[in-house]
């Protein structure tokens, strides 16, 4: 079973947790996802840098600029990602845009995935009729979850569609705008929340963008099956990336 859905069946109010890949320094990947692990995420979400990342805001486009200029690649990425199951036991997924991956090869890419122990993928600019065409048997093939977003602005047809052909979990974006950590959470966006919720959708659900402390946290769960944080962990690696620092943050979530 993959780890994706293996964790889903044992725990509830999952906290995933997103981080750029060689961000803040080239050789942190490794090291932060081990951090992350001990101190009690449930799954781990790594950014894979791009030089033009649309659905994030300043707090992850600034770390991957960085990480760019610090030499990361998916070559680089990948040789870090061989040690990765000698230190991490829970669920990692990649998450960036198509033309990395198109550039790097997509068979290249599964192959890899599958090799270091990647459980699943987050593209955000994958047009779903390009995935069903050409990803999805080298995605299933290799036992990688595609995970899709969908948002407010979602209709319901295209939701039950993601719901029939994503694999691990649904990533509910919390509002129709990029990535960055917000004060609490709107009346209009609990309505959405519990629209999503009556659809009783196969998949579990991990609500994102916008989840920044325990209360936008613990509110996500009350109607999905746990949130991810991003951009609020990233500020946290800005101010202090030891592993103290880590744990405090990750202890004031969870």
């Amino acid at each position: 079973m993959n780890r994706i859905d293996q964790t889903f069946k044992e725990k509830k109010d999952v906290l995933n947790v997103y981080f750029t890949a060689g961000y803040p320094n080239l050789d942190d990947t490794i090291r932060i996802a081990t951090v992350l692990e001990k101190a009690g995420a449930d799954m781990l979400e790594i950014g894979m840098p791009f030089s033009d990342p649309v659905a994030d805001g300043p707090t992850i486009q600034d770390s991957s600029q960085k990480a760019l200029e610090n030499g990361m690649t998916m070559v680089k990425l990948f040789k870090q990602l061989k040690t990765l199951r000698d230190h991490v036991s829970i669920p990692v997924l990649l998450m960036g845009y198509v033309n990395p991956i198109i550039q790097f090869g997509i068979d290249r890419f599964c192959d890899q995935c599958a090799e270091v122990g990647v459980d699943g993928v987050i593209i955000p600019d994958l047009p779903m009729q390009e995935y069903l065409e050409f990803y999805l048997g080298k995605f299933k093939s290799k036992g990688i979850h595609n995970v899709f977003l969908i948002s407010p602005n979602t209709s319901e047809e295209r939701i039950r569609l993601i719901d029939e052909e994503s694999g691990g979990f649904i990533y509910v974006v919390s509002s129709s705008s990029i990535t960055g950590a917000k004060k609490g959470i709107q009346e209009g966006q609990l309505a959405y929340y519990q629209r999503i919720q009556s659809m009783s959708l196969k998949n579990p659900q991990l609500i994102g963008f916008g989840i920044s402390d325990k209360e936008t946290f613990d509110t996500a769960c009350t109607y999905s099956n746990g949130a991810i944080i991003g951009s609020a962990f990233i500020k946290q690696l800005d101010e202090d990336a030891s592993e103290k620092g880590i744990s405090d943050f990750i202890k004031t979530i969870k």
